[in-house]
């Protein structure tokens, strides 16, 4: 599944309730999902644990993308495609 293919099935999933509860209480579930990945990698947690925190981030994420119209897949494309986005190296080198 592609960014873009993802974006639209949270969107599916969670966008009319994300959208009516409003950008900044929404940005308040991602940092409490960015929180809670922070104490399992802390924790040195599991990897199943861990894949779940990833992806809770992940989703959240993608929906203040949506709420906001922007495609994240298309986002990171512009940003990223030529390499890092500050010297354009692949790897980076910047020191």
């Amino acid at each position: 599944m592609k960014i873009s293919e993802f974006q639209k099935h949270i969107e599916a999933i969670y966008f009319e309730k994300d959208q009516s509860r409003g950008l900044e209480k929404t940005f308040m579930w991602f940092l409490e999902e960015v929180g809670e990945l922070t104490r399992a990698i802390r924790r040195d947690d599991d990897v199943e644990n861990l894949r779940e925190e990833f992806a809770d981030v992940l989703a959240w994420l993608v929906t203040l993308a949506s709420i906001k119209g922007i495609s994240l897949e298309d986002a990171a494309i512009n940003k990223y495609s030529e390499g890092c986005s500050y010297c354009s190296c692949i790897p980076c080198k910047c020191v």
